[in-house]
């Protein structure tokens, strides 16, 4: 968090197949604004691609107040630590996206970024979508693991009860903004 006690957050679409997560995270980041300062997106090429043909929509160039950035803009405040992004969210993040973060392969924005996170010990969350997971991708996740960072993946739970898509999604989005430290009036077991 910063000075004024809010987030500063980098959040990476990647391109895997998992749009509706994407979306659910941005429209409960969107819920909870007075939570952050500052909200950098980075969208890859296939991420904008997926979100089209998965949800029908260019939707994402609708959301107020978070600031989007190329894909390839090194400009970008959060390619450097001194910015102070405390986290980075990564949702949902291909295979090939994580190996290249696994392997400190800064050869974008959304790599140089989590590269940053990392080195400055920061939150670095990564939310994978594929399965099955092949033994490279349980190696590159143990390595990104050793290195700090926390594999969330795209696995929903059931026992809120869930009766849409999006509730079932955000199943996933609020785990993994409870691990950011966002303060969130959510389901809890037990509760």
């Amino acid at each position: 968090m910063t000075s004024t006690g809010k987030h500063k957050v980098v959040l990476a679409v990647g391109g895997s197949s998992g749009s509706l997560y994407a979306k659910v995270l941005m429209d409960r980041l969107s819920q909870l604004r007075d939570q952050w300062e500052k909200v950098g997106v980075v969208m890859s090429d296939n991420a904008r691609y997926n979100w089209e043909l998965e949800l029908g929509n260019k939707s994402y160039e609708e959301y107020e107040g978070f600031d989007f950035y190329q894909k390839n803009d090194f400009m970008a405040p959060f390619a450097s630590g001194s910015a102070k992004y405390g986290s980075m969210l990564v949702c949902p993040c291909s295979m090939g996206l994580m190996a290249r973060i696994a392997q400190g392969i800064s050869n974008d924005l959304v790599t140089r970024a989590a590269d940053v996170i990392l080195k400055e010990r920061r939150k670095l969350i990564i939310v994978p979508r594929d399965t099955p997971y092949n033994l490279i991708h349980l190696r590159n996740m143990t390595q990104l693991t050793e290195a700090g960072a926390v594999i969330c993946p795209a696995s929903p739970s059931f026992y809120s009860n869930p009766k849409t898509f999006e509730e079932l999604a955000l199943t996933v989005v609020d785990r993994v903004l409870d691990l950011a430290g966002f303060d969130l009036d959510t389901y809890r077991w037990g509760e």
